[in-house]
């Protein structure tokens, strides 16, 4: 199974990393993709070199789909002609598309979320429109998986790796004291 994270510009720096993070401690084959250039710039001012840049690599061929939230990095990706046709492509394939706080908006834009369960970050509603929002931390209905916040980034992450490999879904808790 192989991840593809999408770092926009302005992504929220625990949304991003902490996937990556987790995923790497499993050792699956995880791969960061800037939108523009290599370099980008987290939501804290934070330098990030992303593995490679979204035109690059063919992203189809990747299993997963992460999206990290963030402003104004949500926003950038909610505005990438690009991020929406991969959504898009990954949703009618059934392939996993992840999409955590603000970053359910591409996913609304690509029209891929309507009447389903969803959470996202308060106040992005009126972008979000026609979902059943729950206020959980994680929201998996189908190929969707859906995170509500920053605090919301180890169990958002270990959702995604339940979905690779569940049994290692507990070694790496366990590892990271977090059970």
């Amino acid at each position: 199974m192989r991840v593809a994270i999408l770092l926009a510009n302005g992504f929220e720096t625990l949304e991003g990393l902490t996937v990556v993070d987790i995923l790497r401690r499993a050792e699956v084959e995880c791969t960061t993709f800037a939108l523009e250039g290599i370099e980008v710039k987290t939501s804290h001012n934070i330098v990030v070199k992303a593995d490679k840049n979204i035109m690059e690599e063919e992203i189809k061929e990747y299993d997963f789909l992460v999206l990290p939230g963030g402003m104004p990095g949500s926003a950038n990706l909610r505005d990438s002609s690009r991020v929406i046709e991969l959504i898009k492509e990954f949703n009618k394939k059934k392939k996993y598309v992840c999409a955590i706080c603000a970053a359910p908006i591409a996913l609304a834009k690509a029209n891929i979320i309507e009447g389903k369960n969803v959470t996202h970050y308060p106040g992005f509603e009126d972008e979000i429109k026609n979902v059943n929002y729950k206020e959980e931390l994680v929201v998996v209905e189908d190929n969707i998986i859906t995170g509500r916040g920053p605090a919301a980034a180890i169990p958002f992450a270990f959702e995604i790796l339940s979905k690779i490999d569940k049994e290692k879904v507990n070694k790496i808790k366990s590892a990271m004291l977090f059970d």
